[in-house]
Order: structure tokens, then C-alpha cells, then sequence
């Protein structure tokens, strides 16, 4: 039968106590003197109490002990020390817990190296040059790429890395002097390279780090040049043959009509063959002004004349009078860009009164907001309908939105559309206000 810790104490006192009220009293019988009966039964049994104190409390102390230095071990990263099992009911608990938590501790170590080697692999096998410098810019780690591109495949750790930029190409110092993301181009044995550079300082170890990633990108941009090129291609030679292959077939035919001439068909065939030429006319100065696209010629604008003259070509509402502040862009640039948008509006359906434009202040900018409540777009369409050549109309070149883009674009802005609760779209641009000079 086994007793607890409690138990056991209990028991211990109430013998002790027993034998020296036995004790007192033999000797007091003896001796008749109960002053030396009473220090002769303290001088007995105070050794015997602290034995048996530290014979009952030497299982607590050892594992409290190897508790604390299994504790230690793991502040020093250790997780391998374990703790043999407690016959004790009051230990046993503790030591399971104890135990419990170092095989917790040993198995996400594991877990982390694992992570950090896979992480490491990845690093290591990507064509991406990483840097990382502490702030003494000396190289903390470097992969494979990396080391390529500044030493010959050789380690960089350690090194300084301004020292390794003065080998590296011009255009390379310039980029990371920028302090931020930048695109240049490096002309390598007579061709020409293109590389994008992104560096971002961060806290680590409560130390200032800096990240740099370093990517070639001709591969990729010919690439999608490439596929561009193919894809414009598709696109002409589809609108040529729908409009050759008519005026084809009526040229033969207006040849037989001029043995037996009949002005009512002749009329018919030439009016078809001008609209097919117009047709390829309008679609062949579409591409040229998306090639030949100029620069904004930036001035001061009027937000409310602005949107007055606007509505005399394109009718729309203003949702709310425009601030009195005035705007500097491209006049010309920026009215086709709205005159189109609310011609796509219109043409998806809405009725004139339901397209309304607004014009706000935004994030250190100017919004301008072109919302209807026509049939808006499925989410294919809105993914694809600010790409060059892509239209969901059976006449259209696909141009439109993609020259307003590039005119946002070209002002420092940004343009996206979105489906509004209730039906109809939203198209929202937003150009960075500018101080008049």
C-alpha cells in the first residue's frame, strides 16, 4: 500500500512525537527530573526529524533539480534531456509535462530545420540573385546565383558589398544607388540584357538588413514580345480577311454586272466595298494612334468647366460638384479617355441618365469615377479587358480601354474596373495631383 507525500509526513511526526513522549517519560522516571527528560528527548529526536525530512524529501529534490537543469538546457537549445518516471503520485504529473514539452520542442526543431533546408534548397536553386548585407554592408548570405554573377560561382559571405558593386556594370551601381525597385539594361558582348532590381531594408536581430533580388528578364520579355507580336498578327490578318474576302467576292461580281449593267446592284457593291474599306481605315488608325500615343502635355484644369464641356459631346450626370482646387493633366488626353468610357457605358446598355461621373480628392490624388447600370462584365472579361487587341465586340480592335489605360498611365495614374452591387460597371481612375508651376 503506498501512501502520498502528506501521508507519509503525517505518519513520521505522529512516530516521532510517540517515541519522545516514550522517551520523556522513561527518562523522567528515572531521573525524576523533567527539565533533563524533556533536553535528553530534544537531543534525541530534533536529528532524527531532520532525517527523516530529508529522507522523505529526497525524491522531490532530485527532480526539482533535474527539472531545473533540463530548463537550462533548453534556454541553451537543447532539447534532449529527459527525466527518468516518478513512483510518486505528486512528481509523476511533472515529469510528464516536463517530458511532454521537450518532445513538443524536439519535434518543431525538427520541423524548423527541415523548413529552413527546403526553404534554403529553393533559395539556392532559383536563377533570382539574393543578397543580404548587414548594416556594416558586409554579405551575411548569398545563393548560388548570386555568387555567380558578382564572383564566379566563389563565396560572398563576409565581403563588403559596395567593394563587389565597384566590379559590377554601371548601370547595376546605378540601380542600387536608386534605393528602391528599378528596370536597366546591361549590354553584354553586343546584346543588350535586361535585369529588375528590388532592395528593401528590414529589422533583423534588431539589426538594420538589406534584401536584394536581382533578376535577368530578356528571356521572359522576348517571350511575351514574342507572343505579342503573334497575337497582333492573328488580330490583323483575321480583320484583313473579313474585309478582303468581300470585297473580293464583290469585285468578281460587279465585273459580271458590267456586261449587263444594273445600277441598283452596282450601287450596292460599291456602298459595301467603301464600308469595308472604311472599316479597315478606322481599324489601321486605331493601331497607329496606339503606337504613336504622345506624351501628356500637362496643364491647369478646371474640374467643373471640364465636365460642362464633356457633357455637351457625351451626355452623362455629375454626381457632386468637384472641388475648386484645380487639376494639372492633358486636357485633350484625358476628355477622350472619359469620352470613351462613357461610350462603353452606353454601349453596354445603359441609359443616358444612369451614367454618372464623379470627381474627388483621394489619396494624394484626384479619383474620377464613371459608373452605369448597364450589363457589366463576367469576371473573364474584367481580367483581360484592360490587355492590348482583346474585345468582346465583333467589330472592335480591342484598343479603347487599352489607350486609356496608357493615357492614365502616362500621367503617373492607374485605371480599373469593377462590377457595381445592383448591376452596371464602375470605372475608376486616379491620377497624382500635381502643383501648378
Amino acid at each position: 500500500m503506498r501512501f502520498s507525500f502528506e501521508g507519509r509526513l503525517a505518519l513520521l511526526c505522529i512516530g516521532l512525537a510517540i517515541a519522545a513522549v516514550v522517551v520523556y517519560a522513561l527518562i523522567d522516571r528515572w531521573l525524576d527530573s523533567p527539565v533533563i527528560a524533556a533536553g535528553t528527548a530534544l537531543i534525541i529526536f530534533v536529528p532524527l526529524c531532520l532525517a527523516g525530512a530529508r529522507f522523505l524529501a529526497r525524491p522531490f529534490t532530485s527532480t526539482l533539480q533535474a527539472i531545473s537543469d533540463g530548463i537550462v538546457s533548453m534556454r541553451d537549445r537543447d532539447f534532449s534531456v529527459s527525466i527518468a518516471p516518478s513512483s510518486h503520485t505528486e512528481l509523476r504529473a511533472l515529469v510528464e509535462s516536463y517530458n511532454g514539452l521537450g518532445e513538443l520542442l524536439r519535434a518543431e526543431r525538427q520541423g524548423l530545420y527541415q523548413r529552413e533546408l527546403l526553404l534554403d534548397t529553393v533559395i539556392q536553386a532559383t536563377p533570382l540573385s539574393m543578397v543580404l548585407t548587414n548594416a556594416g554592408d558586409r554579405v551575411v548570405y548569398s545563393n548560388v546565383a548570386a555568387r555567380q554573377a558578382f564572383l564566379g560561382g566563389r563565396q560572398l559571405e563576409g565581403l563588403s558589398f559596395t567593394e563587389l558593386l565597384q566590379a559590377a556594370p554601371e548601370p547595376l551601381r546605378q540601380a542600387v544607388a536608386t534605393d528602391g525597385d528599378s528596370l536597366f539594361t546591361v549590354e553584354n558582348e553586343g546584346e543588350s540584357e535586361i535585369y529588375h532590381l528590388s532592395q528593401r531594408g528590414f529589422l533583423l536581430n534588431s539589426q538594420m538588413h538589406r534584401l536584394y533580388l536581382l533578376k535577368q528578364l530578356t528571356r521572359e520579355l522576348s517571350s511575351q514580345e514574342v507572343e505579342t507580336w503573334k497575337k497582333v498578327i492573328r488580330v490583323i490578318a483575321h480583320e484583313l480577311n473579313n474585309s478582303l474576302a468581300p470585297i473580293s467576292s464583290l469585285a468578281h461580281s460587279g465585273r459580271q454586272l458590267a456586261e449587263r449593267p444594273d445600277p441598283s446592284q452596282l450601287d450596292r457593291i460599291f456602298r459595301t466595298i467603301e464600308e469595308r474599306a472604311r472599316h479597315l481605315h478606322t481599324f489601321i488608325d486605331g493601331y497607329a494612334r496606339f503606337a504613336k500615343l504622345p506624351r501628356p502635355r500637362p496643364e491647369e484644369v478646371d474640374w467643373s468647366s471640364f465636365l460642362r464641356s464633356l457633357q455637351q459631346t457625351s451626355p452623362f450626370r455629375v454626381l457632386e460638384e468637384p472641388s475648386n482646387r484645380t487639376a494639372v493633366f492633358d486636357p485633350t488626353q484625358m476628355e477622350q479617355v472619359l469620352i470613351n468610357l462613357v461610350k462603353n457605358a452606353r454601349e453596354a446598355g445603359a441609359p443616358d441618365e444612369s451614367i454618372d461621373v464623379q470627381v474627388a480628392e483621394h489619396a494624394g490624388g484626384w479619383r474620377v469615377q464613371v459608373l452605369d447600370r448597364g450589363t457589366g462584365m463576367t469576371d473573364e472579361v474584367l481580367r483581360s479587358a484592360l490587355l492590348p487587341f482583346y474585345s468582346t465586340k465583333p467589330s472592335g480592335a480591342g484598343l479603347g480601354l487599352t489607350i486609356c489605360r496608357e493615357v492614365v498611365e502616362a500621367h503617373g495614374g492607374r485605371l480599373s474596373l469593377a462590377n457595381r452591387q445592383g448591376g452596371g460597371l464602375v470605372a475608376t481612375l486616379w491620377i497624382p495631383a500635381i502643383e501648378p508651376a
